[in-house]
């Protein structure tokens, strides 16, 4: 079972033969071009056993590998303990390697914390092989391009279903955001209602990540390459809170996996799937298969839901957390779109999908939030599946130095909207999706659908909210800078500020839309 850990017998041999061993290994494996003086990219010079990996950020990585394109060039090469690395930090030479060659950068590296948490459901985590073609294949019959606009209604009801959460309670700002982006999610996998309050199924989720995520980070994952018995020591010992911290997201993972699943087939069984969803779908299409395919179909659409519902909300829902930090503190942007709606749609209507060409300043700022702060920001690593120019080696999209290569976007750290459109107001051909989103083979898959997510939440803001500071004690501005979340993904904690609904829109009007999908 990918969900389980194994025991800790035998502990007493396995830790001092774990060290030596692991410092054998460290000693003796090199690259082979190291060692045959093939020339390298220019990078860090490593030290002994640890390689590159102590100078390392361990709270924000990104930082760290950005620091090196300025010092070494846009193709770094660096070691991290026992494995070779190299960033990629322009698009041009990701196209180049991870799409141009995709044949040889399609792998995935080595994760050493994949099977003691449990995240072995993860198909876009999996290497290369039939298991993960078989969960592509499904994604991709669900989610291209054709087929995700049969989701966009559903997408426009939520994101004005959240509207109407938050006028009701603009505090808790980032629980609507992660409800509306698991309600999206969890209706298109497994046609699943989500409830506005409470939703069982949405606390499963909200669970397994608020157990699973502080542990994908920088920093556990050197420790177990470091030291890959601490998953096996017993609870009393000091270290043994990792091997805790594991069992906890390997309960919940079975949670997040099975409980949307069941519900999704016994709905099937009985007939009882109104709408179109991914599982339904499939389950309907896979009882011509005989046995062992049927079951081994099973498990990947399994995983393939899973990692479908989990990406899909938390990438959804980081990007709408940065949409507001950015409008918070550039009043003038959301200001100027809404006089752009105002004037394409008139103040009695709401966006839909057909208008969205004639709103560039608005798609303008959805560009920007995803290059501004992107979610994630080192992608997911690459390795090469045969020989080639670096061979062994993971290889990093380094999607933030990307969004701050300051020749293509000046100012870079600052949310600049404009920088998207030509001085007669139409868009550019500069799109930061076609590196947000990865590159090749393993390229997110539900870009698409997840792209008409964010659109349809931040065009439904823009039109019905306003965004402005909170206030202190004195009635003074705080301005929000605040610190932001550093895992697989990136996105800013819960700040102070006042969302309100603009004078024309009220939370009666809204329910009469959603109602009727009318004017008001």
């Amino acid at each position: 079972m990918p969900y389980s850990i194994p025991s800790a017998t035998g502990l007493a041999w396995l830790v001092p033969i774990s060290v030596v061993a692991l410092d054998i290994i460290r000693r003796l494996v090199r690259s082979s071009r190291e060692r045959k003086g093939s020339p390298l990219p220019p990078g860090p010079t490593p030290i002994p056993l640890l390689g590159s990996a102590l100078s390392v950020d361990m709270e924000e990585p990104l930082k760290t590998f950005t620091a090196w394109k300025t010092t070494y060039g846009e193709v770094v090469y660096s070691r991290l303990l026992d494995q070779e690395v190299v960033f990629l930090n322009s698009q041009s030479d990701a196209v180049e390697l991870l799409e141009k060659r995709s044949q040889f950068y399609s792998g995935r590296p080595f994760i050493p914390m994949i099977e003691p948490y449990g995240f072995g459901f993860a198909f876009a985590l999996q290497g290369y092989d039939d298991h993960w073609r078989l969960c592509r294949r499904i994604f991709h019959r669900t989610f291209r391009a054709d087929t995700a606009v049969t989701f966009r209604a559903m997408q426009l009801r939520r994101a004005r279903q959240m509207i109407v959460r938050m006028i009701d309670d603009p505090d808790q700002y980032t629980s609507h955001y992660s409800t509306f982006a698991s309600a999206v999610a969890l209706s298109a996998i497994y046609d699943y209602e989500v409830k506005p309050r409470n939703d069982p199924m949405v606390n499963i989720l909200d669970s397994y990540i608020q157990a699973a995520l502080p542990a994908a980070t920088y920093r556990n994952a050197v420790l177990f390459r470091m030291f890959p018995f601490l998953w096996l020591i017993p609870d009393w010992l000091p270290g043994s809170s990792l091997k805790r911290e594991a069992r906890t997201v390997c309960e919940w993972t079975v949670k997040m996996v099975e409980t949307p699943y069941q519900y999704a087939q016994g709905r099937t069984e009985a007939g009882r799937h109104p709408t179109f969803s991914m599982v339904s779908d499939h389950i309907a299409g896979m009882q011509k298969y005989d046995e062992p395919y049927r079951s081994d179909y099973t498990t990947a659409l399994k995983h393939t839901s899973a990692t479908a519902v989990l990406a899909a909300r938390e990438t959804t829902s980081s990007t709408i957390r940065v949409f507001t930090l950015a409008m918070v503190q550039n009043p003038h942007v959301w200001k100027r779109a809404q006089a752009e709606i105002d004037a394409v749609l008139g103040m009695d209507r709401l966006p839909e999908f057909e208008h969205r060409a004639f709103l560039p300043y608005v798609e303008a700022i959805l560009r920007e939030t995803l290059r501004w702060q992107p979610v994630l920001p080192l992608g997911i690593p690459h390795a090469t599946t045969s020989s080639d120019i670096y061979k062994g080696a993971s290889v990093i999209a380094n999607i933030w130095a990307m969004s701050r290569d300051e020749a293509q976007y000046p100012n870079a750290e600052q949310f600049i909207p404009a920088r998207f459109l030509t001085a007669e107001g139409t868009l550019t051909d500069d799109n930061p999706a076609k590196y947000v989103f990865g590159f090749g083979r393993r390229i997110c898959p539900g870009r698409d659908t997840g792209d008409a997510s964010v659109w349809s939440a931040i065009a439904t803001m823009l039109a019905t909210l306003e965004f402005t500071p909170a206030k202190d004690a004195q009635g003074k501005d705080i301005m929000p800078e605040p610190t932001f979340v550093n895992g697989l993904g990136r996105y800013p904690e819960t700040f102070p500020c006042r969302i309100s609904p603009r004078p024309h829109i009220s939370k009666a009007s809204l329910e009469r839309v959603l109602a009727s999908d009318s004017r008001w």
